[in-house]
């Protein structure tokens, strides 16, 4: 009888036992505290979607927009070309040419 423990013995390690399951069920009961409910996270997630969803509306629109001036910079340029330059050279050439005739 000598290797079985005591009635006190026994009852030290069940409170001991009771204390570590008190201990792990607070810690447990401590990070379920910090975990989001699945509604909540559903509800941040589509809210998450939905801005991500606005970004890349914004961001097609300003590459449509970047495309539009793009095209106007061309315009513009092939207009100064055609308007500007070209009859000024239709100007200045003959000018040229008949100041090289004079000194001639």
């Amino acid at each position: 009888m000598a290797d079985e423990p005591s009635l006190g013995e026994l009852g030290r390690l069940i409170q001991a036992l009771r204390g570590d399951i008190r201990d792990d069920m607070a810690g447990i009961n401590a990070r379920l505290d910090r975990m989001v409910s699945n509604d909540v996270y559903t509800v941040e997630k589509a809210g998450l979607v939905k801005e991500i969803a606005d970004v890349a509306k914004v961001v097609e629109g300003l590459q449509a927009q970047r495309e539009r001036d793009a095209e106007r910079v061309t315009q513009t340029r092939r207009w100064m070309v055609a308007s500007v330059i070209v009859p000024l050279i239709g100007i200045v050439l003959p000018l040229i040419v008949m100041l090289r005739g004079a000194g001639a």
